[in-house]
């Protein structure tokens, strides 16, 4: 059974720093590119990082690089996205996913094989 479970959301003051966790089962871990996708009510579905877990390269949306950091810890098959400098508006909930091959900067939605639940991320102002 395939499994991406996110965890680590809740609620955290603007300029405040908070991490998500995506666990993977089921598949090759090392085999795939993990990305992190967000949305807000009624707001199209965002790609934000993506890395791959064989040769740790990544990519960052402009909207979060320089802010967030997402590594990769294989051993635990286990992706992490550190969120600082938070703002109001990266108030949403936050996907992890997975995609065979290397990590691509275009985050297309399609392209993902297996989806996790989301784990809500609120920024207070």
């Amino acid at each position: 059974e395939v499994q991406l479970q996110a965890s680590g959301g809740g609620l955290v003051q603007a300029g405040g720093s908070l991490r998500i966790s995506c666990a993977a089962s089921g598949f090759t871990f090392n085999d795939y590119a993990i990305y992190w996708f967000r949305q807000a009510p009624g707001k199209e579905r965002e790609g934000i990082s993506s890395i791959s877990n064989y040769d740790n390269s990544t990519y960052y949306a402009d909207s979060v690089r320089g802010r967030f950091t997402t590594s990769s810890d294989n051993a635990k098959n286990t992706v992490h996205l550190q969120m600082n400098s938070l703002k109001p508006e990266d108030t949403a909930v936050y996907y992890c996913a997975a995609d065979s091959g290397p990590p691509r900067s275009d985050f297309a939605l399609q392209d993902m094989d297996y989806w996790g639940k989301g784990t809500q991320v609120t920024v207070s102002s």
